[in-house]
């Protein structure tokens, strides 16, 4: 058995000395951020300073701060500034757990520091898992969409499926699941009537949900069909001797199990299958 893995280190102090060249400083700054985010880590870099030039080479002194990917501070070559920011050894922590990042060598040195209060000079994003370019963002929806879509193209196609089902409420998550399942068929050159929606009204269903649900059908040219659920859910609890007027969890569950049957019957009539909202 090999030498077990640890855990690399989460700030690492770097101070190098780069002759300053054209593009040398960007360079270094994304060397810098590839490495800080593929090992989970914070660098502090100090490059040799204006006064350590000789005739053979110049430095510009440059500062940078990087965290996980994301140039926290940096100072300009030559401008003798200084780079500070503060640096969420937490979240360095929590990225690091999560990317399960190894390093078959330790740390070599270990800093003790008491906590206290800081006024922050770097920017902490309000929504951190959403960008705040514009540009940016509609990548990386559009990136979302085609890793879904994609995926689920490659289902319905190594399954030989003819149909997709849907159950569609006029809330957010079954909205994206059936835009993603129209972005799958259209993939694959598959008439988007294949994909069959089903709406299932029951006792908390509001005419505003169910109309958004038909007018997003109707946009995206799918199949659409209506089974309200009032009747059978009712019948369920006069077997199992529920009280209908006890709004509890046996109360709602019931209603999300009776749309799961509704759904799986579809799709075994039409030969399909079920496009859960949580799939892929």
């Amino acid at each position: 058995m090999g030498a077990p893995l640890k855990r690399t280190a989460d700030i690492v102090l770097n101070p190098v000395a780069i002759p300053e060249k054209i593009g040398a400083s960007k360079k270094y700054e994304q060397t810098l951020i590839t490495a800080s985010s593929l090992f989970s880590c914070a660098f502090v870099s100090a490059n040799a300073g204006i006064g350590e030039s000789t005739s053979s080479v110049v430095f510009g002194g440059q500062g940078l701060v990087i965290e996980n990917g994301n140039t926290l501070a940096i100072s300009k070559p030559f401008s003798n500034a200084v780079a500070i920011s503060e640096i969420d050894t937490e979240l360095i922590i929590a990225e690091k757990a999560k990317n399960d990042t190894v390093c078959a060598s330790n740390p070599s040195l270990y800093l003790e520091m008491d906590l206290a209060q800081t006024t922050l000079t770097r920017h902490v994003p309000k929504r951190p898992f959403i960008p705040e370019d514009a540009a940016v963002l509609k990548e990386r929806c559009n990136e979302i969409v085609d890793i879904q879509a994609y995926a689920l193209a490659k289902r319905v196609r190594h399954i030989k499926g003819t149909k997709a089902v849907i159950g569609i409420s006029g809330g957010l998550d079954s909205t994206l699941a059936l835009l993603i399942t129209a972005r799958a068929f259209d993939i694959e050159k598959r008439d988007r009537k294949d994909i069959v929606c089903v709406t299932m009204p029951g006792f908390g269903t509001t005419s505003r949900t169910k109309s958004n649900a038909e007018i997003l059908c109707t946009e995206l040219g799918v199949s659409f069909r209506t089974v309200p659920i009032g009747k059978a859910v009712l019948q369920h609890f006069e077997d199992i001797g529920h009280d209908p007027a006890k709004t509890d969890v046996t109360y709602e569950n019931s209603q999300a199990r009776e749309r799961t049957q509704i759904l799986m019957d579809i799709a075994n009539e039409v030969g399909g299958i079920v496009i859960g909202t949580g799939d892929l």
